[in-house]
């Protein structure tokens, strides 16, 4: 065997001191808001084979529906705790999961889809290692295997996920409100919450950082099969790529074989598990059980949003959504687009968000699918809105570009730039409303939704004010905005194909808005 030199065994301590010196300095850093636990979110491999006893669960954070759990089990098909604490420490597994089952608004069903001891249970250290552990110092290791890295796991079967709006303005926008603030490192916040707040004057409350939260390594889908989270137009999968590139998806036959991997004895008790050293659960139904969901905004990304905006770690304008948007953006044009800036005020009021450089308006013509305008409607609109462009521009020589677009005729790449662009987004209630997630905040971006008069649904207009953009409601002639936004409603017709509008009308909101008047 050769001998190490003294110069080679001075390299090794050299390089240790080194490493542990490193390791020591970049931690990062959790909120004192949360749970004061160190947690590793690098994809490295934890080896639980021959601990005593394996690492307890903790909550990095929590929202109904939503928790983000360091050291998760699973054994079974059932989520284990693992915890020496009492189970009042930690939240009602009720807030946390559910059965997983369509939703259906009958006695029945909700009461199925209360979770039961299949979906979750607290387990003791003890009764951890009886179940899933070796005799080390026979050396034989424990029974428990590790899913390395940070996992997103979707506890919702397809009856929301194969539409673009629930799976990217819910499921991706509230996974990432709760990443991004659960280990944002520092926040000042200047407003409370944007329900209180002047919305026409949308403000940060902090100043745009480099910093960036760690990303997901897989997103699990429980309930779905691979072909069943995957919407007509095919935006999910679109989004979740220009996002993620690298992430992993595996959907319920890859769960099934997780589950089948830990065969239960013949007594009853498991004799393997699964670790997930960081995941975070999202579950719709439970979602639905808080009060922010729940009660006021029927949106499953309001219960995180509305947490980390309470704690300053979002702001009330988007910005912690811009890397999202950039990302897209950058994917589907090549191009980067333009930072968000904050306008300084003299006037004590907090920093605002700056006007747009230019004035995109684009409408999105829905005449070729179900659910649009009346056709004669529909060419009075565009002929109105033609007609304020031109106006403005020969009268006061302002440019204000004016996109009619037919989604199912253009590309995705050629409806991303478009959005992304856009200062006002205009159409009927509808999918392609959900473009309203590219648009750029700033003190003039407004989504403006058509719907039959009566009619009323909080989808976009909760969206647009989370991301600190005025959203308001069109009957016919007359418009609506927070904090007078009309009762939830589904009149007969509000699906069909002769929904009313005054084009006039909605012009002169438009100029209204784009002048500074609403």
């Amino acid at each position: 065997m050769n001998r190490l030199s003294r110069r080679d065994g001075l390299l090794i301590l050299i390089g240790a001191s080194c490493l542990y010196t490193f390791s020591t300095i970049i931690d990062y850093a959790v909120p004192p808001s949360f749970s004061a636990v160190h947690v590793d979110t690098t994809p490295n491999i934890v080896d639980l084979g021959l601990h005593q006893y394996p690492p307890e669960t903790s909550l990095i954070a929590h929202a109904p529906g939503w928790t983000l759990f360091n050291h998760l089990y699973m054994s079974n098909g059932t989520f284990f705790i693992l915890s020496s604490e009492p189970q009042s420490s930690f939240p009602q597994i009720r807030m946390m999961i559910s059965t997983g089952l369509p939703a259906e608004n009958t006695p029945e069903n909700i009461a199925q889809r209360e979770p039961t001891s299949q979906e979750m249970q607290f387990i003791t250290p003890d009764e951890a290692k009886r179940r899933w552990g070796g005799n080390i110092t026979h050396g034989e290791r424990n029974r428990i295997s590790t899913v390395e890295g940070n996992t997103l796991l979707v506890n919702e079967p397809k009856q929301f996920l194969d539409h673009y709006y629930h799976f990217v303005a819910e499921l991706l926008f509230g996974a990432r409100a709760f990443l991004y603030g659960a280990f944002n490192p520092s926040s000042t916040a200047f407003v409370s919450s944007p329900f209180h707040a002047d919305q026409s004057l949308p403000s940060f409350n902090m100043r745009p950082s480099k910093y960036e939260p760690p990303s997901f390594t897989r997103l699990m889908l429980l309930h779905a099969s691979s072909e069943e989270w995957r919407d007509k137009p095919g935006f999910n999968a679109y989004f979740l790529r220009a996002i993620f590139p690298s992430l992993a998806l595996e959907s319920a036959e890859d769960w099934a074989d997780l589950v089948a991997s830990t065969v239960p004895t013949p007594d009853g008790t498991s004799t393997k598990a699964w670790h997930f050293p960081v995941a975070l659960l999202a579950d719709r139904s439970a979602a639905h059980r808080g009060e922010a969901c729940g009660s006021r905004t029927q949106r499953i990304a309001a219960e995180p949003w509305e947490l980390m905006l309470r704690l300053g770690a979002i702001d009330s304008a988007g910005h912690w959504w811009s890397h999202v948007r950039e990302s897209i953006t950058r994917f589907a044009t090549g191009k980067v687009p333009l930072k968000e800036s904050i306008t300084d005020d003299t006037s004590g009021r907090p920093p605002q968000l700056p006007l747009p450089e230019t004035v995109v308006i684009t409408y999105i013509n829905r005449q070729g699918v179900r659910r649009h305008l009346d056709e004669a409607n529909h060419e009075a609109l565009v002929a109105a809105l033609q007609g304020m462009v031109n106006r403005k521009r020969d009268e006061e020589g302002k440019v204000w570009e004016l996109n009619i677009v037919q989604a199912e005729t253009i590309t995705k790449d050629e409806q991303i730039s478009i959005a992304s662009r856009s200062t006002i987004l205009l159409g009927v209630h509808g999918n392609g409303l959900t473009h309203l997630v590219l648009m750029q905040s700033s003190r003039l971006s407004a989504v403006i939704e058509i719907f039959y008069p009566g009619g009323f649904a909080r989808d976009y207009e909760w969206t647009a004010r989370a991301l600190g953009m005025r959203h308001f409601s069109v009957w016919n002639d007359t418009y609506f905005t927070h904090p007078n936004e009309p009762p939830l409603g589904y009149p007969e017709g509000f699906q069909g194909t002769s929904i009313p509008v005054h084009g006039p009308a909605v012009a002169k909101l438009i100029e209204d808005r784009l002048d500074g008047r609403l």
